[in-house]
């Protein structure tokens, strides 16, 4: 008798089992697929955690015009179309190494403004830039020191790119243009 008991519990068991691995509603949850919302929110995935990076232009005086969001992983020339398109006229433009590339140099020539951008490392055309003006490329980098002062912008707590973009606006308006 016992054996049968036994046997009734194997079965159970057995069945249980099979049922398990047949059930439709059962897997990985969202298994290798990214998180839905994240690309379109401009948060981008290091090894850090999630990042933003706030793209900006700025007159002389140190005054942010102009903001864009891109996800953290993304390179920094592939926002810099969108930036040129928010751009007031000027003169020359002043960015950084990650700015190096020919269409980039164009677009802002077709501008009318001169890039001053330093050439990569493993550029094969060296281009030409004024080393004296770009010693004034510390002008956005004491920008953004001054917007970091503000720990929401620091520290992204928004999830909605558009309320952290406000937050950004909202800082330096009061950093900068209700002095």
């Amino acid at each position: 008798m016992a054996a049968d008991f036994r046997r009734i519990g194997r079965n159970i068991c057995e069945s249980a089992i099979a049922f398990a691995r047949f059930d439709v509603g059962q897997g990985a949850p969202l298994g290798g697929r990214r998180k839905r919302g994240e690309q379109s929110q401009a948060i981008g995935r290091s090894r850090g955690g999630r990042t933003t990076k706030i793209h900006a232009l700025t007159d002389p005086l140190c005054r942010p015009v102009a903001f864009h969001l891109t996800p953290g992983q993304d390179s920094d020339i592939a926002a810099a179309p969108d930036m040129l398109t928010l751009a007031p006229a000027m003169t020359a433009l002043i960015a950084g190494k990650a700015y190096d590339g020919d269409d980039l140099r164009a677009a802002i020539a077709e501008c009318g403004a001169l890039p001053v951008i330093p050439n990569k490392s493993n550029r094969k055309h060296v281009h030409p830039f004024d080393e004296e003006r770009y010693r004034d490329r510390n002008v956005i980098e004491r920008m953004f020191c001054r917007l970091k002062d503000f720990r929401r912008i620091a520290t992204r707590y928004d999830k909605l790119a558009r309320n952290f973009l406000a937050a950004v606006l909202i800082a330096a308006m009061i950093a900068y243009w209700l002095n």
